[in-house]
């Protein structure tokens, strides 16, 4: 028999029900399919337990399988990355027409009307997924209602991966934020590499396991990683991440950086890693 999974973060199973696809792998009463469902708030927090601490976030337009439903709480897997957890099942809708575009700026409103003058409903961040079906003054119509502006999506990725990333310099700090409302240092990483196409884990330590070692001197692109840690290189001399030392998204030296976590005793750095620029990876 398969061994079972070990990682509760990627393992859609609670301890009532699991995915038929572990059926054989894990021993719960139930088992289910998953019911496809979308997120339709612009940013819900994926939380451990019901009530419990946040591990992640999810953005606006992330496709989900639905596992279970407790009460005002639902357990998701995410279909983009595979991370596991729960969320308020009242963000979440059945409807999940196609994908057309997503949020390609730092963050962008929903207005009511397409007009600028008009009041916004939302607020989306970078990466939001969307379903585009009209075009109007400037203005993208969405499929549930609404309409964004045309300068703030884009129907294909990016090529650099640390210029999607310096699009959110400034943005504050927030441990497990995956928003422009507030990131941590993984969430800056995938954020950047997913905008791009590249598929990318959620937290540094899968993300650093997920990408080969850099063997030569430190490119663009290159992800940095300390323990619990992760930075992305804008050249051989610098790099950004979100950093609890700023509480912000930062540009930083990277010897300064090294000196100064280690001088921390948050060390030791644990070197680069060279995520595949290659575009295979989910869009829009």
């Amino acid at each position: 028999m398969t061994a079972p999974p070990t990682d509760r973060r990627l393992t859609p199973a609670t301890e009532r029900v699991a995915l038929e696809t572990l059926r054989g792998v894990v021993q719960r009463p139930a088992y289910t399919p998953g019911r496809p469902v979308r997120l339709a708030v612009p940013l819900a927090d994926l939380c451990r337990a019901p009530e419990g601490a946040r591990d992640r976030q999810l953005n606006f337009g992330a496709d989900l399988l639905l596992v279970e439903q407790v009460g005002g709480w639902a357990f998701v897997q995410a279909v983009a990355d595979g991370y596991c957890g729960w969320v308020r099942a009242e963000g979440l809708i059945r409807q999940v027409p196609e994908i057309t575009h997503r949020v390609s700026a730092p963050a962008t409103h929903i207005y009511t009307q397409p007009d600028m003058k008009t009041p916004e409903a939302m607020l989306l961040s970078l990466g939001s997924r969307l379903s585009i079906t009209a075009r109007q003054g400037g203005f993208a119509r969405l499929a549930q209602g609404g309409w964004v502006p045309e300068q703030h999506i884009s129907d294909h990725p990016g090529d650099d991966p640390a210029a999607v990333a310096q699009q959110l310099l400034g943005t504050p700090y927030l441990w497990g934020g995956n928003s422009r409302c507030g990131i941590d240092c993984s969430g800056l990483a995938q954020a950047a590499l997913t905008a791009c196409a590249v598929p990318c884990p959620g937290d540094s330590d899968m993300q650093e396991a997920a990408f080969p070692k850099v063997e030569d001197t430190i490119r663009r692109n290159d992800l940095l990683f300390w323990p619990g840690h992760v930075a992305m290189a804008l050249d051989s001399e610098h790099m950004i991440h979100a950093t609890a030392f700023a509480m912000a998204v930062i540009i930083e030296p990277i010897s300064a950086a090294i000196a100064r976590i280690d001088g921390a005793g948050q060390g030791p750095f644990l070197g680069a890693r060279r995520p595949p620029l290659t575009g295979q990876g989910q869009f829009p």
